[in-house]
């Protein structure tokens, strides 16, 4: 879909881009533009946030009722071109407008006070950590009762209703109580355009009552917002540039490395061009997979220390100079803090900021200009590649499966590599299936997301909803654990409410494998359930749904072929069960790293 901010026509993000614009501040509105006289009966407060929110490119709100909200619910519901979607609880509710948004750029959902606020916190903290700008509304309490010493229904029992807004400070970059009509008009517009240029959450609580006033404020169709472009320092671009260049030129054998800020610097594209200009290897952090064309004659793969991919880090930590291209290094990603890197051979260059070696940083220069810019500047270099070429074995295929041999995980991912086009979409649970999934190699517009910031299991099960919901041009494929599901499998009947055909592989090994690689214990085991009849009694002869149980590849080319063809416009759930102990190789590694760093004694006093 595409959709405008101010007068720019702004497509559907692509290369997982988050957001349409880069923005520091928002314009005055353009006097020019006519708007339209609107009946009393549409010129509300509900009405105006509706309309608000179908010119940014949100058409689809996933909500949760309750009373503080439901006349704002009728108020969205009314608008053309919205749809809202109702979800089970409100943390499958956020999930769903984390995964909308890593698609269509940015996302909404609308929830109850404090009890329903407080159940999606967790969902806006992760979509804070993974910079997704979502709208997120909460029906607040009646503006007559602030200030009166009242104690409300859905609080903590104590006449303060701040308790939900503090929360939400810390997990939003904008908070707006809208409890007066006078001045709502400029609290939504100005929590909605904060989101869009921060690409953060933004938490608007708008008082049960005034949803449904008309007011003067709201009497014409909204103009659109006119986003204004943020713009480069020019001469510390220029700087940045000479000083990059000059480093990069005089290296041997240098690599680059994407990491996750490409998507909120909006510099994928950026990237690709630095990319075929500089004849560097170049790699992938594992949470930036997806962000880079994996066809790229270049490609070598993910940069993850020692679970990277084959010969991709021994090219990477032996290079003379990298170039990280928006990294985050957190103890994940840096398998316990274990990666063989060098400060002084290695240039960072964050979204608005570029830092080379141990020597000069430059601010105020934007990640998306300096890449490009860098690209002309650059001799091209093909040493590191020619390395990496000469190296290079390619990869083995898991040895076949005898008859009715159980199932390993290593075969059903060699069936799913097989099922990816330019048409589907993965998206990865936490847990096992970060590591098989990040070996998969995508085609070209093949999507992928996952969740490696925040790490909160159970989020899949809502972001494939949300995704599936704004990306109805691609066939979502899901890998969850069973551990995963758990959390958050009521979700499954608002994908056969919105006649979503995702396939869900759902791994049946019993258990929180990622956590037993880290530390075992009792707590690690779950207890099993019939998942096939689960989802069937939720499908509950209403909707398209397939389930099946696979136990060994014979079952699983069936099931999957099945799911392709014959089913192909069905929910179909596919529950793979493997041995508790088949686990891949990398997460063996990962965990003993990871689980070393969590162990590290106090530091002397």
């Amino acid at each position: 879909m595409d959709f405008k901010v101010g007068s720019l026509d702004t497509p559907k993000p692509a290369n997982g881009e988050v957001g349409s614009l880069s923005t520091n501040h928002v314009s005055t509105l353009k006097t020019s533009t006519s708007s339209t006289q609107l009946c009393s009966a549409e010129a509300t407060l509900g009405r105006h946030l509706a309309r608000r929110l179908v010119q940014v490119g949100v058409s689809d709100v996933f909500a949760v009722p309750g009373d503080f909200n439901l006349t704002l619910l009728d108020d969205l519901i009314a608008e053309p071109g919205l749809k809202l979607v109702g979800c089970c609880n409100e943390l499958n509710a956020g999930y769903a407008a984390d995964g909308y948004a890593r698609s269509r750029g940015v996302g909404a959902c609308a929830v109850t006070f404090t009890v329903g606020g407080l159940s999606i916190l967790n969902a806006i903290a992760g979509a804070y950590s993974e910079n997704l700008p979502i709208i997120c509304i909460v029906g607040g309490p009646n503006s007559n009762d602030y200030g009166t010493n009242r104690i409300l229904h859905h609080t903590i029992g104590l006449p303060d209703f701040s308790q939900e807004l503090r929360c939400f400070q810390t997990v939003t970059c904008y908070q707006a109580i809208v409890n007066n009509l006078e001045d709502a008009h400029e609290q939504i517009d100005t929590a909605i355009s904060t989101a869009l240029k921060e690409s953060k959450p933004v938490y608007i609580s708008v008082s049960c009552n005034l949803s449904a006033i008309p007011h003067p404020t709201f009497s014409r169709e909204p103009v659109p917002f006119c986003l204004a472009p943020r713009l480069s320092n020019s001469l510390g671009l220029e700087a940045a540039v000479d000083a990059a260049a000059e480093f990069l030129n005089k290296a041997v054998k240098p690599v680059m490395v994407a990491g996750p800020k490409l998507r909120v610097a909006k510099a994928c594209s950026a990237f690709l061009e630095l990319a075929d200009a500089c004849g560097y290897p170049v790699a992938v952090m594992p949470s930036a997979k997806g962000l880079m064309k994996e066809t790229h004659p270049h490609f070598i793969g993910t940069y993850w220390g020692a679970v990277s991919t084959a010969f991709c880090a021994e090219i990477v930590e032996s290079a003379d100079a990298y170039i990280f291209a928006g990294p985050i290094f957190n103890d994940y990603s840096s398998v316990g803090y274990s990666l063989l890197l060098k400060k002084e051979k290695a240039i960072i260059v964050q979204p608005d900021r570029v830092v080379i070696a141990n020597g000069p940083a430059f601010g105020c220069v934007l990640m998306k200009e300096f890449l490009p810019a860098l690209a002309k500047k650059l001799q091209r270099n093909t040493t590191a590649y020619e390395n990496y070429h000469r190296i290079y074995v390619p990869e083995g295929l898991p040895p076949r499966c005898d008859p009715k041999e159980p199932l390993r995980v290593n075969i059903l991912f060699k069936h799913i590599q097989k099922m990816l086009s330019g048409d589907s979409a993965v998206i990865a649970e936490t847990g096992d299936s970060w590591f098989n999934c990040q070996k998969l190699k995508l085609p070209e517009g093949c999507g992928y997301e996952f969740q490696m910031q925040y790490g909160s299991i159970g989020w899949s099960v809502g972001a494939t909803l949300g995704y599936a919901q704004a990306a109805k041009d691609k066939r979502v494929i899901a890998c969850i654990g069973d551990g995963s599901f758990q959390v958050t499998a009521q979700d499954i009947s608002t994908m056969l409410r919105c006649e979503q055909n995702t396939i869900i592989f759902l791994i049946n090994n019993g258990g929180y494998t990622i956590e037993v690689e880290i530390h075992d214990g009792p707590y690690n085991v779950i207890k099993n359930w019939n998942y096939t009849a689960l989802v069937d009694a939720i499908h509950n002869g209403d909707g398209k749904c397939w389930t099946t149980k696979v136990q060994c590849e014979e079952e699983l080319v069936e099931a999957i072929e099945t799911a392709t063809e014959v089913k192909k416009d069905c929910l179909c759930f596919i529950e793979i069960v493997v041995h508790k102990d088949d686990t891949s190789k990398e997460l063996l590694e990962w965990g003993s790293r990871v689980s070393s760093a969590n162990s590290r004694p106090p530091n002397p006093q």
